[in-house]
């Protein structure tokens, strides 16, 4: 299984963002839920990256080749 990392940056201002890391496909904003709904729950702007954009699919096909299936 893949270190799944959530990074969380404050600046002076008080704004909070977010990073989250080894998660695949939109998997990272069910991740990021709870914590965002502690912090007040209003999202400003969604940045994904291309970890985001790789659907589960191709990630469960790169599971089974490593696997050997």
């Amino acid at each position: 299984m893949e270190l799944q990392q959530i990074d969380v940056f404050i600046d002076k201002d008080g704004q909070v963002r977010l990073e989250v890391r080894g998660v695949k496909g939109m998997e990272c904003v069910a991740l990021t839920k709870d914590l965002e709904d502690a912090l007040g729950g209003q999202v400003q702007a969604r940045e994904m990256t291309a970890e985001a954009q790789e659907t589960t699919e191709a990630r469960q096909s790169e599971q089974e080749r490593l696997r050997g299936n």
